[in-house]
């Protein structure tokens, strides 16, 4: 299943004709029951398991507000004294019912991504000590569980915590957890972006229309003119590694990370473009990851939505409970305020970024990823001071553009290498490649055009990347290039759209010869 393809597209569209053409009570069951029939389309019987999640939430949701009411009914004719062991004692039951609507959700989860993986793992054990092996069943996954169950539990979580209270109707937390553009891909939202929103049936307003398509057309372009186009390039270089020299190899790491990055972002724009249309907003998921200073900051760039996900609920927790508080105030005396609340850090960072690599894929060469990005975002953090001292020491302006751009260079480097063991069969394969890269680094454009693209499509390739990177520059220096195009003269601005429009028709990658990239993301 595919966002871009032109009958789903097609379909969407009578979506937004009915929408617009009911009442605005009606227009949100208008939305749950398209998104239903997405789901059952992709999933056919498996849409049980999101209507199950939906209805544990809601009950789940139902049960803390219930006991925070009684916690407050206890405490009203109670002396203050007193309070602190009732409200204790309420605060232990909110946790047991978070605890157990959490896990209900991860075993679901669980049963249908990490099984296999965990089996095998069992399984060679078994083997080294001759004990009986799992029979290992691989089960079809819902569509977008991966998704709906972080949004599930951030829920929740904020339910718990008391950011919000419990959604009293079970249509409006249906919509929320099953809204048909982001099921597939994200972005993974909290019920603070998106639950009121849902059920305001805003009427489609040309502003609305107009800034959308405008969104899922560039969408498209990046998805079917750059994409798509660098799919076949792509698997040759990871299928054969072996005969390619290491310049080929290293193009193969580049294409890889802008095929990924611009079919995934070129999904959000889409979705977030359908979302437009209704006038509903979801959160960016992207915010021009390649001008990031360095890792931790990539990762505020890129997947925006999944690393606020762990930051708030793993990260945050973690670094605030009492053992990793108490480890923090007995470590900063000998080892400073930097290092010191590192040794605590690092093992909060540690968590969230082994459940990053696993959320990614049950598989070593997704942990192996993970914990790829967790070793040099801790030694970014652990040189950081004789960095900066040697900065003042040598007189380096780290603001200045000649230093910005050493570290973009050096960031970009950094992240073609962590794809490219994504990327990899095996984590073997992804050290086979890094080795053939460094030792065997020569460049032949003879050799680059037998990887299945000719000069027609390396000419194409190279303009569109130019015009996304200008793009990109263009927002990253904060002018809004949407609001730009939008106050030009009329014949000027529907030109720009036309001429958008056709170059996915005309230089999209698709026809004879081409293999279209399955939405990457979506079977995370």
């Amino acid at each position: 299943m595919s966002y871009f393809k032109p009958l789903l597209l097609a379909a969407i569209a009578l979506v937004a004709l009915i929408y617009q053409l009911s009442s605005r009570k009606l227009r949100p069951y208008i939305l749950l029951l398209a998104s239903y029939l997405f789901i059952y389309m992709a999933s056919k019987q498996l849409i049980i398991y999101i209507l199950l999640a939906t209805f544990a939430i809601h009950y789940f949701g139902l049960w803390l507000e219930m006991i925070e009411k009684d916690k407050k009914d206890a405490i009203k004719e109670v002396d203050r004294s007193l309070r602190k062991p009732i409200k204790a004692r309420y605060q232990r039951r909110k946790k047991a019912v978070l605890t157990l609507g959490v896990l209900l959700l991860l075993s679901v989860l669980y049963t249908f991504k990490y099984v296999p993986f965990f089996s095998s793992i069992y399984n060679d054990f078994a083997y080294l000590f001759k004990l009986h092996p799992l029979k290992i069943h691989r089960l079809i996954a819902p569509i977008g569980i991966s998704y709906y169950t972080l949004q599930c539990i951030a829920y929740l979580a904020d339910v718990y915590l008391g950011k919000r209270q419990a959604e009293k109707s079970l249509p409006h937390l249906a919509l929320f957890v099953a809204y048909f553009p982001q099921i597939m891909e994200g972005p993974i939202v909290r019920a603070s972006d998106t639950l009121d929103q849902l059920f305001k049936g805003d009427p489609i307003t040309f502003h609305s229309l107009t800034f959308g398509l405008q969104r899922i057309f560039y969408g498209l372009f990046k998805k079917y003119v750059i994409a798509d186009r660098l799919n076949i390039p792509v698997t040759l270089v990871f299928t054969n590694y072996t005969h390619y020299h290491g310049g080929t190899l290293f193009l193969g790491m580049f294409g890889y990370t802008m095929m990924l990055y611009l079919e995934f972002s070129g999904t959000m724009d889409v979705v977030l473009g359908i979302s437009e249309v209704f006038q509903i907003h979801l959160p960016e998921n992207f915010r021009q990851p390649f001008f990031a200073k360095n890792v931790s900051d990539f990762w505020t760039r890129w997947h925006i939505t999944l690393g606020t996900f762990f930051r708030d609920y793993i990260y945050y927790p973690l670094s605030l409970s009492k053992p990793l508080k108490t480890l923090t105030k007995k470590a900063r005396k000998p080892l400073g305020n930097h290092y010191g609340p590192l040794v605590s850090g690092a093992i909060a960072l540690f968590c969230v970024w082994f459940c990053n690599g696993l959320w990614h894929g049950a598989g070593w060469t997704y942990l192996f990823y993970g914990l790829y990005h967790f070793t040099f975002i801790l030694g970014e953090s652990l040189i950081e001071p004789p960095v900066r001292w040697l900065s003042k020491k040598l007189h380096i302006n780290r603001q200045a553009k000649p230093y910005r751009i050493f570290q973009s260079c050096k960031l970009c480097i950094f992240i073609f290498i962590g794809e490219m063991f994504f990327r990899c069969a095996t984590v073997s394969q992804g050290f086979a490649m890094l080795s053939r890269t460094i030792h065997d680094f020569t460049f032949s454009l003879s050799e680059v055009l037998t990887l299945g693209i000719d000069n027609r499509d390396l000419s194409v390739l190279i303009l569109a990347l130019a015009f996304v990177f200008v793009m990109s520059l263009l927002k990253e220096k904060g002018i809004n290039v949407r609001e730009s195009l939008a106050a030009q003269p009329l014949p000027i601005r529907w030109s720009l759209y036309y001429a958008l429009v056709m170059a996915v028709v005309i230089f999209g990658a698709y026809g004879t010869g081409y293999i279209p990239v399955a939405p990457i993301y979506a079977d995370f």
